[in-house]
């Protein structure tokens, strides 16, 4: 058995299709274009990557943006006062605060100080607590991309034993919320695994769904996986490659090849969840926008 590969690009570029006819149609009606406002904090290479991709996809589907760089010995304290300014203004539909940030300063406090109405990233308290409890809220981007992925594949989700690897407040967490939900896109049984797991194989082995967001290059390798599973690796790794002109490679969590033998459905890396995180981010700001999920905000 070799895996079908699931094409994160195709997906992707077909819902920001989506979003670009939207946002075309609700300027058309009269409405501002939709902002995001980003807020980098240092010069973190792979965070300027990731925002400049962002910003692409902006200018792709139609959304107006701006990102504004701060120095990373910027004070918790001011840069509050810039969320807080950015919160009262109604010109701006989406706040992004890029992660990770410098160890001075709280990604918690930074990501409670956003205006939930606002914070298209899903990672806000409240939109956690809303996905919890299956209540409309804007869904963290990369849990959000999979299920579509699913959706798009018709990868039934309903009665599998789905087993999450990372249990991150960014991936595994909400991943594992959303699988599990009584709803018509979950209903699986869920397993969160994390690095402390003992014995991490006895519980991949017996995944039907196995979502790997763990960040450690070549993790989950063939012999922990089983016959036919789908599996979706989050992991974006660079490792040193000499063959590169970058010098360098990027690879999942999951040793690809030996995986791909076992598995029905794997997602390459790169390629595979990485551009659905961008198109659901650019699908959530022209939410906020049309003020879908909190039409009181």
């Amino acid at each position: 058995m070799s895996a079908k590969l699931i094409d994160g690009k195709k997906v992707a570029e077909l819902i920001r299709s989506q979003v670009r006819d939207d946002v075309n149609e609700w300027v058309g009606s009269g409405n501002r274009r939709p902002f995001l406002q980003v807020v980098q904090i240092g010069t973190d290479p792979g965070s300027t990557t990731y925002i400049r991709a962002k910003t692409r996809a902006c200018e792709d589907v139609g959304i107006n943006t701006g990102t504004n760089r701060l120095p990373d010995t910027v004070s918790a304290k001011e840069l509050k006062r810039i969320i807080r300014d950015y919160n009262q203004n109604d010109e701006m539909d989406g706040i992004l605060v890029q992660l990770p940030l410098p160890n001075h300063l709280s990604s918690h406090d930074v990501i409670e100080s956003i205006d939930y109405r606002k914070d298209i990233d899903g990672f806000h308290p409240m939109n956690v607590g809303r996905l919890a409890v299956d209540q409309p809220s804007y869904r963290s981007c990369t849990p959000a991309g999979i299920f579509e992925l699913f959706r798009h594949y018709s990868i039934q989700v309903k009665s599998k034993h789905a087993v999450v690897v990372g249990a991150s407040n960014i991936v595994g967490s909400p991943m594992a919320i959303m699988l599990s939900r009584e709803n018509s896109t979950g209903k699986a049984t869920t397993t969160i695994c994390h690095k402390f797991t003992r014995d991490l194989t006895q519980h991949t082995i017996s995944a039907d769904i196995l979502v790997v967001a763990a960040g450690q290059p070549g993790l989950i390798k063939g012999e922990m996986v089983k016959e036919g599973a789908v599996v979706i690796d989050v992991g974006i790794n660079r490792v040193a490659d000499e063959t590169s002109k970058k010098g360098y490679k990027l690879v999942g969590d999951c040793e690809f090849e030996s995986v791909m033998e076992k598995a029905s459905w794997i997602t390459p890396v790169p390629g595979g969840v990485g551009p659905m995180t961008v198109a659901m981010l650019m699908k959530n700001t022209l939410l906020a926008a049309k003020k879908s999920i909190y039409p009181d905000g």
